[in-house]
């Protein structure tokens, strides 16, 4: 049986100064094909660790992560990163937690009783001034907010690039993976989700314009083999069906 994620799982691995991720998973996207899912940890400069996209959360990683620094940011940057969530809230209470614009209002976020402390904007009190906001708005309500780390210039997604290795997957979903455009080497958001943004119009290409431009170092995203290098050229690549 093929495995999709990046062993070790839900360990701190370095990638710049000051950032690290945390590989975990599987998931199952569109409810058919096993995808890995990826945290990202960065400490701020004002102290403290923001988390995002938080995946499960195990005491060893928890330990790890506190040996650094405590945890003071929670971050979902869209409307499908959430689900554990609540699990790195009742951990720790006193971490203020960010969501993407129109979040809180979802019915299942209501049910799971998921707080939202402040939506993300780029001007809103209490953000790390170190991570510049990019918001990409879509149709439908969706938004999912990319952050540009500026002192190691690392980029940081969810979905609007999935990268999946065909060798990692099982071969009777590989043409799936390939019709939806995520394969690696220069995979994208698959094809649903780049329908929804495209009907964002004139506001959507302007962020991807501006996404393109932070010309990272490297660009983490939550699914699949992540750019450790040549990231503003594979960047540029991926994010092309937002020109």
């Amino acid at each position: 049986m093929t495995d999709v994620t990046y062993p070790p799982l839900d360990r701190l691995k370095p990638v710049a100064d000051g950032v690290w991720i945390v590989d975990s998973g599987p998931m199952k996207a569109m409810g058919v094909i096993p995808i890995p899912v990826r945290t990202t940890v960065i400490r701020l400069e004002a102290g403290g660790m923001l988390i995002h996209s938080p995946s499960r959360l195990t005491p060893d990683l928890r330990r790890q992560i506190e040996v650094i620094a405590p945890i003071g940011h929670l971050v979902a940057p869209n409307i499908a990163h959430w689900t554990f969530l609540k699990d790195w809230q009742q951990q720790f209470p006193e971490a203020t937690t960010w969501g993407a614009p129109g979040l809180r209002n979802r019915a299942q976020v209501r049910r799971a009783g998921l707080r939202i402390d402040h939506d993300l904007e780029e001007a809103a009190p209490g953000w790390p001034g170190e991570l510049e906001q990019i918001a990409v708005q879509g149709a439908g309500g969706f938004c999912e907010i990319a952050l540009h780390h500026r002192p190691s210039r690392t980029l940081i997604l969810a979905d609007l690039v999935q990268n999946l290795e065909r060798r990692k997957l099982p071969l009777v979903l590989r043409p799936l993976a390939a019709a939806a455009g995520v394969l690696a080497p220069d995979g994208r958001a698959p094809a649903y989700l780049r329908a929804i943004v495209k009907l964002g119009g004139a506001s959507a290409r302007d962020a991807g314009r501006r996404i393109v431009a932070t010309r990272p170092e490297r660009v983490i995203f939550a699914h699949g083999q992540w750019f450790d290098r040549d990231g503003a050229a594979r960047l540029e690549r991926s994010l092309r069906w937002l020109s």
